[in-house]
């Protein structure tokens, strides 16, 4: 059998080394992996792929840049090239990326079956290019792999229920595998960013509705400034996250918060495992708080991943001050449920056995 995977972001190719580590040790199996190119990262070197397990993409279409139609139409048509020369018996596809949904067309048109890792997601905010994609990308597959019972409901509320089934959260596969990897340089991790080994908070920021709008993005800096007050905030900055900040003269919030250049992915995960509050607007920095129990503010309207949500593990605060301030306050009292509801971290296998027809 041969799948073909295609994935654009770095948390997508996370998401595929689980999967395949899986489907390498199964016989008569031949994975081919294409990079549409969609996300440039720096740290998407041989020592990512090294990290992962896993071989560079024997396709890089090095698709980036543009809007999300000409993107878009672009990875379409580099794909469908792929795909015609390559004639797999599934196209597997994660997440809702552009590069998600090129694939789901570009597969789909050619009648080759799709099947979609995280189906079933929603965050009912079709303002955002993520919904359009995951909604478009779920009409057209053939194997709906959700990693919740809600993504279920979901796609029942949809009038989708042929291949759907809950297969549990990739993500947490992978945060269980790779966060043993991670611990083995705590010392270097600690030392090479000065952190404080009483403890730290660590906040991401990089959604373009908080990035690209001045009101918000001030509002966030302004909170993070005002908690690193009380303790060390450590505070990884996307390359357009800091382009913002100085185009908007607002490096002063800075001035007490420890900033770093993207980190590796493995070190990222450290700092996930070992801070003892996050603060995000990453849906996948969200749950991966979930996994480690590390309690989570979100600095977001919405979030899909509701379920972190009502086991009180992660607060949704939006984006004023103090609104994200008083949440952090709020998880220093709140009880923390001890549910599993994304799955028992054996995904990637269950998705190996509805691929292989199991």
């Amino acid at each position: 059998m041969k799948i073909v995977t295609i994935v654009g972001a770095r948390p997508q190719f996370v998401k595929a080394a689980a999967v395949s580590r899986i489907l390498r040790g199964r016989e008569n199996v031949d994975e081919i992996l294409i990079h549409t190119g969609q996300h440039f990262d720096a740290n998407m070197s041989q020592i990512f792929f090294d990290e992962l397990g896993i071989d560079e993409p024997k396709y890089n279409l090095g698709i980036s840049g543009g809007s999300h139609g000409d993107m878009t139409g672009r990875m379409l048509s580099g794909i469908e090239t792929v795909l015609e020369s390559e004639r797999p018996d599934w196209t597997l596809i994660y997440g809702d990326t552009n590069s998600t949904l090129a694939a789901a067309i570009a597969a789909s048109k050619m009648h080759i079956p799709v099947a979609h890792v995280e189906a079933g997601l929603r965050s009912f905010n079709m303002k955002m290019p993520e919904e359009i994609n995951r909604i478009l990308s779920d009409r057209v597959s053939s194997l709906l792999l959700c990693p919740t019972d809600i993504a279920v409901q979901n796609l029942a509320d949809e009038g989708i229920t042929a291949g759907v089934s809950n297969v549990g959260d990739v993500m947490y596969d992978a945060a269980l595998h790779f966060g043993r990897l991670a611990d083995q340089n705590s010392d270097k991790i600690i030392a090479r960013y000065g952190l404080n080994p009483e403890g730290f908070a660590l906040a991401t920021c990089h959604r373009a509705e908080n990035t690209d709008d001045p009101v918000r993005l001030e509002q966030i800096l302004r909170a993070l400034s005002q908690i690193a007050n009380d303790r060390q905030v450590v505070l990884p900055l996307h390359p357009r996250t800091r382009s913002c900040i100085r185009d908007l003269s607002l490096g002063h919030y800075l001035e007490n918060i420890v900033t770093l250049d993207p980190v590796p992915y493995l070190e990222m995960l450290w700092l996930e495992k070992n801070a003892n509050l996050i603060l995000t607007d990453s849906g996948g920095v969200q749950k991966e708080a979930f996994f480690f129990k590390v309690p989570c503010v979100t600095m977001r309207d919405e979030t899909e991943w509701v379920e972190t949500i009502d086991a009180g593990w992660n607060i949704l605060a939006g984006v004023q001050a103090d609104h994200i301030v008083q949440a952090v306050e709020d998880h220093k009292i709140n009880t923390k449920l001890e549910i599993l509801p994304y799955g028992n971290g054996h995904a990637a296998e269950l998705i190996s056995d509805k691929l292989l027809g199991l």
